[in-house]
């Protein structure tokens, strides 16, 4: 007899049916679990018998095939063990159930419990697209629960399970009120009101914010780089809820998601160490899995440390801060993975840390100075809007307790301003921020006032600007003047902007 279960698998980001096939027939006692499966795959076959032995089931000493179909198509993780072990049973006769009414998922441990797994959430949202009900873990029960409409049947163990769906136990179907969760608003433990000092910084970061510029901050150790970053997403505008259901898709994916708040409000701040791989930072490897880029998708990657990068992960951030997405070819696939984040980074400005510092003298020559700053490409450097130079703060400042800096509730709103300026600006072209400007659109956004015309090109003479140091200024100066709500851009607005490029000549050119 052949038992078919309903099951789902995913490739990258996508979710697609599986159907998991058991024929047990007379010979040899073996399992061959086929169907271009993986590691995780191939073991459930002993986790699967050891779950049923001691659920209190017999395991048939036969010759057991176990199909995952479609077979052209690679499968992993753990969640085809209940569908696998429920079907051995109704193979076995030792059972009869009807599973074709149901999306079954869920590992089984050795004791016969049903533990969680990963990627519920996008396998729930296509369990609605089939018409389908689900049997899930306990424990990615809420993870399910937010795709309206799902009817989800939560098991314990695979005991619990069976008695389900023979018809021997009633299992209520799990509801939570979606309502409580959605409208819950993103929780912060910092605020920019705790940083003291740093005016020109934070003011760099509010521009950097409204505009989608990338930044870097240099600055001695101890300046406040760090600190200043952990707070960008406390000024970010909330996300919208298709924003909301792309990044909780992808945690759920890569089995990030907290069990009991299931649902990402707050947008995802990823800091990897400078010692992370390429493939760690944009993903791939041999099972293609999502990277830092994506994680960070609709928030921000902070890179700390940024020299001490390894060059080919640097390389490798170029195409997604470009495109906006990740794109990874094998010979069997191609998958692509959305990558649409804010960069920040930041860097001391020479090995020792110290150099131009009021503070401390640098005791770095200038050979190993340059060979540090070199560390970061001149394509890279370019995809850097906003480039900022960092000081220590004055004592006095630092021991004062009585001056409290700008809020981010406050600083947000700005934010959100200029980010509503933008997208009706750009309403009718395939971009949503000043930073996507292309060439002809920065020609007719960036109307400059006569006197803005003339500091521009007399700074393009001084500083001995690039060309791509021109359209940088000129994005920069545009987000400026939203912030101001102005439709042209000033004198004021380019002098700010001129002010964020300065370091491209001082410690690159």
């Amino acid at each position: 007899m052949v038992s078919k279960i309903n099951s789902l698998a995913f490739t990258g980001l996508e979710v697609y049916p599986v159907e998991i096939e058991i024929d047990i027939q007379r010979g040899l006692p073996s399992i061959a679990i086929v169907g271009l499966v993986d590691t995780q795959v191939k073991e459930s076959k002993d986790r699967v018998r050891a779950g049923i032995r001691n659920s209190g089931y017999e395991f048939p000493s036969q010759r057991i095939t176990i199909n995952l179909a479609p077979a052209n198509i690679k499968k992993e993780g753990t969640h085809f063990d209940l569908g696998i072990a429920l079907g051995i049973l109704k193979s076995t006769y030792q059972v009869n159930m009807d599973f074709s009414p149901y999306v079954i998922l869920g590992e089984v441990s050795l004791e016969g419990k049903i533990r969680a797994v990963r990627g519920v959430f996008p396998m729930a949202m296509k369990t609605k697209e089939i018409g389908k009900k689900m049997i899930v873990p306990l424990d990615n029960a809420k993870e399910a629960g937010l795709v309206k409409d799902v009817v989800i049947y939560p098991v314990e163990t695979l005991i619990q399970a069976v008695a389900f769906l023979s018809g021997n136990m009633e299992i209520k179907p799990f509801h939570i009120d979606n309502g409580d969760i959605f409208n819950k608003p993103p929780e912060y433990e910092v605020d920019f009101a705790d940083v003291k000092g740093q005016i020109v910084a934070k003011r760099s970061i509010e521009v950097a914010i409204s505009g989608m510029h990338n930044i870097l901050m240099i600055g001695p150790p101890g300046v406040g780089k760090t600190m200043l970053a952990r707070r960008i997403p406390t000024i970010l505008p909330d996300m919208e809820f298709e924003e909301i259901l792309e990044v909780t898709k992808i945690y759920s994916i890569v089995g990030m998601l907290d069990k009991d708040y299931p649902l990402l409000k707050e947008r995802p701040f990823r800091s990897p160490h400078h010692t992370s791989s390429h493939i760690s930072l944009v993903g791939g490897g041999t099972n293609v899995k999502p990277g830092e880029v994506t994680l960070a998708h609709n928030g921000v990657l902070f890179l700390d440390e940024l020299p001490e990068f390894n060059r080919a992960s640097l390389e490798a951030l170029r195409q997604p801060l470009e495109d906006g997405y990740v794109s990874i070819s094998r010979a069997s696939k191609h998958l692509k993975f959305p990558a649409r984040f804010l960069l920040c980074s930041a860097m001391n400005p020479c090995p020792c840390g110290y150099f131009g510092s009021k503070d401390k003298a640098c005791h770095c020559t200038s050979y190993q100075i340059q060979r540090y700053r070199n560390k970061i490409s001149g394509p890279l450097l370019d995809r850097i809007d906003i480039q900022i130079e960092l000081q220590n703060i004055r004592t006095e400042e630092l021991i004062s307790g009585s001056q409290e800096g700008e809020s981010s509730q406050s600083i947000k709103k700005r934010v959100e301003r200029a980010r509503e300026i933008q997208l009706k600006r750009f309403k009718k072209e395939k971009i949503f921020f000043n930073s996507q400007m292309n060439s002809k659109q920065i020609k007719k956004y960036c109307v400059l006032e006569e006197e803005a015309k003339s500091l521009l090109n007399m700074a393009i003479q001084e500083l001995k600007f690039s060309a791509r140091s021109y359209d940088k200024i000129l994005k920069v100066s545009r987000t400026i003047a939203d912030l101001a709500e102005k439709d042209n851009i000033t004198a004021e607005h380019i002098s700010e902007a001129v002010q964020y490029r300065s370091l491209d000549k001082n410690l690159w050119v």
